[in-house]
């Protein structure tokens, strides 16, 4: 797997950047070797935070923990991503070992203004999927709402999480 970690507010050491990679290789198996892993460690106040994202073949994998301690926050989101990956494991056997990671670019954008702007750009590949398939996306990511292509229409449809726990699905109208 090719990590790389990137601090925000912090220097990373190299006792911390050894860590997370020796982290990293419990859940390391269930990738390809050339699957890119994006690790991004971040410090404000008292609050040490930690996203990580691998994108994979079929959909992206996504976990994110806020301690006020680092090394904890880099245990509680491995074993975040383990959990999610061995949840899901017999429906991602099937997209998990691929070849190729699908090609995903993430940047932020800041400008400075007087009203609301769009602060952050998240561009992705969208791939034809089922409706079951969104929602797995969907609960991996840790999301509230999933934007997907319907395998079945070839329409772009948004899958949200209802409060009383079920989904709800909007399609474009014909």
């Amino acid at each position: 797997m090719l990590v790389t970690i990137t601090g925000r507010n912090m220097e990373i050491t190299d006792y911390l950047k050894e860590l997370t990679l020796k982290k990293l290789e419990k859940i390391e198996k269930y990738f390809t070797q050339d699957t890119e892993a994006q690790v991004v460690m971040c410090v404000e106040k008292s609050r040490h935070s930690i996203e990580i994202t691998i994108p994979y073949r079929g959909g992206i994998i996504r976990g994110e923990e806020t301690t006020t301690d680092m090394y904890a926050s880099i245990d509680n989101v491995i074993a975040k991503l383990e959990r999610q990956i061995l949840k899901h494991k017999t429906k991602l056997s099937k997209n998990l070992r691929y070849e190729e990671a699908p090609e995903a670019d993430y940047y932020e954008d800041d400008h400075e203004g007087h009203g609301p702007e769009i602060v952050k750009v998240k561009r992705f590949s969208m791939k034809p999927m089922s409706v079951e398939e969104a929602m797995l996306q969907m609960d991996l990511l840790g999301h509230s709402f999933f934007v997907f292509t319907n395998g079945e229409t070839g329409d772009i449809n948004v899958l949200y999480s209802r409060k009383d726990g079920n989904y709800g699905l909007i399609e474009p109208d014909r």
